[in-house]
């Protein structure tokens, strides 16, 4: 009997959970007719702001796998120091992203750490979109780096140790070895940190700004056009909600397929 009502206590509880995402989600469905939506979506807003978030995160997925791997396959290697290590790497998945927006601002801007140099060779960073494909990175970069570096540590070490034996170098025994059977986890780690970088608000807005056609992406674009356009808000809206959902659907695949290797 008190098994029983636990368990009935956990159901109800998941469902209050569950209804809380459906009611945000059909509230967002309901409150504009398919007409309206599909008019919105012709909007410059709104295929300007699909286009700034399409182009950036695109470039953002490319410097995190290129950036990312090679950090992950140095976190699956015991040493010391590697707690904290991994610790500073995931620290920007719980900053408040206007965190890490402000910390990009000073580093980049023109009396920054860093933007102070690249004023002098005329660069300029900050509210351009180099700084959304920045802020998005910084953001998202750490969700790949710990998924590929979990999945890199459940590479059997006996063949590392064979592939070393025979002398072959760590480049070739990763490139080889270590990369090709993780790559379902990878693209499964890479799927969520696209989402979150399409997602991203905060440290944009922040650091790049809001600027139609360049730093505009969706998440500011529904923020934007909320106050005055809220067909076009909802439309952006709902693009985001289905793009999200096929990626992490993707993402769960992938994870099965990994997981079943």
């Amino acid at each position: 009997m008190r098994d029983r009502s636990i368990a009935l206590a956990a159901c109800v509880l998941a469902g209050l959970l569950l209804a809380l995402a459906a009611v945000a989600i059909l509230s967002l469905i309901a409150r504009a007719p398919l007409a309206a939506v599909v008019g919105a979506l012709g909007r410059p807003v709104v295929y300007q702001a699909l286009a700034v978030s399409l182009g950036t995160t695109l470039v953002s997925a490319v410097i995190i796998v290129l950036t990312g791997t090679p950090l992950a396959l140095l976190l699956s290697r015991r040493f010391p120091g590697r707690d904290a290590l991994e610790a500073f790497v995931s620290l920007p998945v719980v900053l408040p992203p206007v965190v890490a927006g402000l910390g990009l601002l000073l580093a980049f801007g023109r009396f920054g750490l860093l933007g102070r140099f690249l004023s002098v060779v005329g660069i300029e960073v900050p509210f351009t979109t180099a700084a959304v494909v920045l802020a998005q990175t910084l953001v998202a970069a750490p969700l790949y780096v710990i998924g590929a570096k979990n999945a890199f540590e459940r590479v059997d070490p006996d063949t590392l140790d064979a592939a070393a034996t025979l002398r072959a170098s760590p480049v070739y025994a990763a490139l080889r070895l270590v990369i090709p059977p993780a790559a379902p986890a990878l693209g499964a780690a890479l799927a969520l940190a696209w989402a979150r970088a399409l997602g991203e608000f905060g440290a944009t807005i922040t650091f790049a700004g809001n600027l139609p056609g360049v730093t505009q992406t969706m998440p500011i674009a529904v923020y934007v056009a909320a106050e005055s356009d809220l067909d076009a808000a909802i439309a952006i809206a709902l693009v985001l909600i289905v793009v999200s959902l096929v990626v992490l659907l993707a993402s769960r695949a992938l994870q099965v397929r990994a997981t079943l290797q």
